[in-house]
């Protein structure tokens, strides 16, 4: 249950980057508005995750997702620079949040 805690913390982290870039340096109420929500849903799951895992995978995977999920929104939904090297970056980082999940232990 704590690793669910994570990836949804990871996913949710992902909507607080996009909405952090749309809201235009918090000039945009909306996007504003979705960060709070999104990153306080995200740092209250990893927190909560933290109680029972140890914090390294944990924020590894957490940060992991994170990166990869907001690189992946940005190619296809913000015109970001789409490349060989980027997707194959992406890929390493998800098998190394894939190993680091399998890695980590609960108390």
């Amino acid at each position: 249950m704590a690793w669910l805690l994570v990836i949804v913390a990871g996913l949710l982290e992902t909507g607080f980057a996009v909405c952090l870039k749309l809201s235009h340096g918090f000039t945009r109420l909306w996007p504003t508005i979705g960060f709070c929500v999104f990153a306080l849903g995200s740092f209250g799951l990893l927190t909560l995750s933290l109680k029972k895992l140890d914090v390294g995978p944990a924020y590894a995977v957490w940060t992991g997702i994170g990166a990869t999920g907001t690189a992946i929104y940005g190619m296809v939904f913000l015109g970001d620079l789409v490349s060989t090297l980027k997707i194959v970056s992406i890929s390493l980082v998800i098998i190394g949040v894939i190993g680091l999940q399998l890695s980590g232990s609960a108390h």
